[in-house]
């Protein structure tokens, strides 16, 4: 399977599959958090609580498993001295942004599915839930875009694509 993943990818940039998969899974994690969005527009709370869970735990295991590795591999050791560069800045506010859409969703997600216990509930903490999760899906809607743009600067305008 990992020779799977190190073999070239099926957009037609210099990236790798895993790379190419992983753009297309986060790509499809937005797609799911609008429709759950436009779910709970029509009142589908159900549905709306399904998708956005699906949604988040794919994301995580994307994070998990495919972002924080090449992160702390070609960017951390960079980190502070090589932030003037593109390759490192996007990157750097790409996880900054996605960090706070990955915690509050997270937080989003056990609290609906009724994992919290009763002292850590929305209604306790945030007077105003929709704004909350109005914030959470622009959080997400931008980490998405951000995440967009570090494939393109990795894989399609760098001369020197990181190799994994």
């Amino acid at each position: 399977m990992n020779e799977l993943f190190h073999q070239p990818g099926f957009l037609g940039t210099a990236a790798n599959w895993a790379a190419d998969i992983t753009l297309v899974l986060s790509v499809l994690v937005g797609l799911a958090f609008t429709v759950g969005a436009i779910l709970m527009r029509l009142n589908k709370f159900t549905a709306h609580r399904w998708v956005q869970t699906g949604g988040w735990i794919l994301n995580v295991i994307l994070v998990i498993w495919m972002m924080l590795l090449p992160y702390r591999d070609f960017i951390a050791p960079g980190i502070p001295d090589q932030l003037n560069e593109r390759f490192h800045l996007v990157t750097t506010i790409h996880a900054i942004v996605g960090f706070f859409a990955f915690v509050f969703g997270g937080y989003t997600v056990i609290k609906a599915n009724y994992l919290l216990v009763r002292n850590l509930r929305f209604r306790d903490h945030f007077k105003n839930v929709k704004l909350l999760m109005r914030v959470i899906y622009v959080l997400y809607m931008t980490t998405t875009l951000l995440g967009i743009w570090v494939y393109f600067v990795w894989f399609v305008n760098n001369p020197n694509p990181p190799v994994y």
